[in-house]
């Protein structure tokens, strides 16, 4: 990683929310004196969001409730409104609102960027600040830890160079999830750079403490990777086509597959064992631990709630319907 540049001096940040309360103010106080500029941008919060994060000096721009909320719009709103001032700045480090960030960050990944003229975007490591509350916390915190390098895509969390971000048009707003990787994928058709860096970025608040919360997660995973693809369909990058296809493959095809077996002959039970298979064959992978078990099963599991959000879209995109957020919390 190069260590000779240094860390750019007009860094602004783009933090967005819907209902954060505490989370918020964290965040908001962990960029205090380290970006020139904070813009919020709220999605219809009714807990004061807007008004504490006036007071803590960010501008705050409220989403126009007439349209569908959407990560990526309420992105975009922040973006458009850096863009606009006297004086744009050159990087934009994105927060979800229920993040903070790492004080060491924005000169790990300020450093990065101006030395490597092609890089759009750098983002780190973010952690789950609970791991030990849940195992859908720690499962989280697991998917999170992607390999250090060249990237296909980020996060919600990245600093991203404004140059290279407003030429590609910015986030789809379109997107109820997976905006990130759908403007990576864009990115990086048009030449620019998309790294990970071995450096702490943010820690997350997930409070995911229930299995609904998880399956409702999940779920909005699926959709995200079913719309995605659906969009780059064409794309020589195939962007989540692999993971729609497993994600039906294993909640979808599968079930209706024994289904369909048992009405022939009560044998055809013996392909549910595929599950139970799969799980065994995961936790051998990760090492056998009581961890790895309880991702392993967490993960088969959630291929049926991929499977419910893809298969979804796909409902929605046939019928002409538009489908809403899927909130977890």
């Amino acid at each position: 990683m190069p260590a000779a540049a240094e860390t750019p001096a007009d860094i602004d940040a783009v933090v967005i929310g819907r209902n954060e309360g505490a989370r918020l103010a964290a965040c908001l106080a962990s960029l205090a004196g380290r970006v020139r500029h904070v813009v919020y941008v709220d999605s219809g919060s009714t807990d004061g969001s807007s008004g504490m994060a006036a007071a803590a000096g960010a501008e705050v721009v409220a989403l126009d409730a007439a349209q569908p909320f959407t990560a990526a719009r309420a992105r975009n709103a922040g973006l458009a409104r850096l863009a606009a001032r006297p004086d744009p700045p050159g990087y934009v480090q994105f927060v979800d609102g229920d993040c903070t960030l790492d004080p060491g960050w924005l000169a790990t990944a300020g450093a990065f960027l101006a030395a490597r003229p092609r890089a759009a975007v750098a983002c780190g490591r973010r952690r789950e600040r609970h791991p030990g509350r849940s195992a859908y916390n720690r499962l989280a915190d697991w998917e999170w830890d992607t390999p250090v390098g060249p990237a296909p895509a980020c996060g919600g969390d990245a600093l991203m160079r404004l140059e290279a971000v407003a030429g590609a048009g910015g986030y789809d707003g379109r997107l109820i999830a997976g905006e990130e990787p759908e403007l990576c994928l864009r990115l990086r058709a048009a030449g620019w750079e998309v790294w990970r860096l071995d450096a702490a970025m943010t820690l997350h608040d997930a409070a995911l403490l229930r299995f609904a919360q998880f399956w409702r997660r999940a779920r909005r995973a699926g959709h995200a990777f079913a719309e995605v693809a659906h969009l780059h369909r064409r794309s020589p990058l195939r962007i989540w086509a692999a993971e729609t296809r497993r994600a039906l493959l294993w909640g979808l095809a599968l079930p209706l597959a024994t289904l369909a077996l048992a009405a022939v002959h009560p044998a055809g039970l013996l392909l549910a064992l595929a599950w139970p298979a799969q799980v065994v064959r995961l936790a051998g992978r990760w090492g056998f631990s009581r961890t790895a078990w309880e991702r392993a099963a967490l993960v088969v599991a959630g291929r049926l709630a991929e499977a419910q959000g893809a298969a979804g879209f796909h409902l929605a995109r046939l019928t002409g319907r538009r489908r809403g957020l899927i909130e977890y919390r």
